[in-house]
């Protein structure tokens, strides 16, 4: 199912983008072999794609988290947030890139307990985090220190929020359809 546009957006693509953002486009093409529906939305403003770029792809280097824990955080953020893009997107990576194991995979996507505590101990922070819009209480993160991560990791949770907003806000906007290739992990 497609989410209804909140705004009569037309994607950019590599033959209507301007200059710079052609190149981040073409780039794109020649890593994945497809340009993802997202990013001719997010390409209609070049600072909006370069943010997020930037932002992902940071996270994924510098948060610290292994690649489970970074699905977890970006699928319990856009579970959140009801980017189903997003959702079907990160499925897809959870499952044939970082390898999440099924039943870690279903039970993140349905908001359920996590049959791993520090994972659930993750999980359970990153939405304290969106909900409290980056307040938690001294026991949320206490208890997320104590199972095992630290400092950093919160601070990756924040950089991760920062690229889940740009994507999932610009989804909700947008509309965004689905790709072909997240198909199989779409959500309703």
């Amino acid at each position: 199912m497609t989410p209804t546009a909140l705004l009569k957006m037309t994607p950019e693509s590599i033959e209507t983008a301007t200059s710079g953002t052609k190149t981040t486009l073409e780039n794109i093409k020649a890593k994945t072999g497809f340009v993802p529906n997202m990013y001719g939305y997010m390409a209609k403003l070049p600072g909006v794609l370069e943010g997020y770029l930037s932002t992902y792809e940071s996270f994924r280097e510098t948060a610290g988290f292994t690649p489970t824990e970074q699905e977890v955080v970006f699928l319990v953020i856009s579970r959140f947030n009801g980017c189903t893009y997003c959702m079907a997107a990160h499925s897809m990576l959870a499952d044939k890139v970082s390898g999440v194991p099924a039943d870690m995979l279903a039970a993140v996507r349905a908001g359920e307990p996590l049959p791993d505590d520090k994972l659930q101990a993750l999980a359970t922070f990153t939405e304290t985090m969106v909900d409290t819009r980056g307040n938690p209480d001294r026991a949320a993160i206490d208890a997320f220190l104590a199972a095992g991560y630290g400092e950093q990791h919160i601070l990756g949770i924040i950089l991760g929020i920062a690229c889940k907003t740009f994507s999932n806000y610009v989804n909700h906007l947008a509309g965004t359809p689905v790709d072909d290739r997240f198909a199989d992990y779409k959500v309703d």
